[in-house]
């Protein structure tokens, strides 16, 4: 059980640190990751190219050594022959011994040559393979640098768009607090006007209201006359 609720703390840290983390820096760790590696990959592409030209200059040398001993090995059994022909029993050992030794050596050469010859097949595959990991490393730098600038490019479009998105959030929040505001206000204003009617009318009903209209009307008649006393003066009746 208590192993359990350590995995889950431990996803939960992990998910939450994912969720947390900026693409951008995702993005520039992944690159910094595939140089690093390209470097170290480089690197070791380089000694084992390296180990591969010694055993070449190796092989070179050996191969020098087995003609060598070879030659000095052919020339003690001429020796060795003419002393024969001359019957000089002491130059006959010296050189059929000389000959003898040689010839080991030549042996052992040679050993060491196909010995060399084995590491060098080693060598070639491992610095080819080696080659082909800095050249496939090298791609996949070159295709994260491409990548990144389209995921920039699209983070930046995300952003915009976030931002957009939140100026329109902001104005319809706005609105919506407008809205209620202003339907309080020709709510206030449509109670007014009915109560200014409602009183209109109450006037219009009593004494005081029917005599304000007699006088309206009596104004209104008496200035009628007015003016078509002054129509008469002026001459346009």
């Amino acid at each position: 059980m208590f192993k359990r609720v350590i995995n889950y703390l431990r996803t939960l840290f992990r998910v939450k640190a994912e969720a947390a983390m900026d693409p951008e820096i995702e993005i520039e760790q992944a690159i910094d990751e595939a140089r690093k590696q390209d470097r170290q990959l480089r690197n070791q592409a380089a000694k084992v190219i390296a180990h591969r030209e010694q055993i070449e200059s190796r092989i070179e040398k050996s191969a020098d050594q087995v003609g060598e001993a070879r030659e000095m090995a052919k020339q003690a059994l001429l020796r060795a022959e003419r002393a024969r022909t001359e019957e000089d029993m002491a130059g006959l050992d010296k050189w059929t011994n000389t000959a003898s030794s040689l010839a080991m050596k030549l042996q052992a050469s040679e050993n060491n040559l196909e010995s060399l010859k084995s590491q060098y097949e080693i060598a070639v595959a491992q610095a080819d393979e080696a080659n082909n990991a800095v050249q496939g490393n090298a791609l996949r730098v070159q295709e994260l640098a491409a990548k990144r600038m389209q995921l920039l490019g699209q983070i930046q479009q995300a952003k915009m768009q976030e931002e957009v998105n939140k100026a329109v959030e902001t104005m319809s929040g706005a609105l919506e607090v407008d809205k209620p505001s202003l339907e309080r206000v020709e709510n206030k204003i449509e109670e007014r006007l009915a109560n200014a009617k409602a009183h209109a009318e109450i006037a219009q009903s009593t004494p005081e209201g029917a005599e304000a209209e007699l006088r309206e009307a009596v104004s209104l008649a008496k200035a009628d006359d007015k003016l078509a006393e002054l129509r008469a003066e002026l001459g346009l009746n």
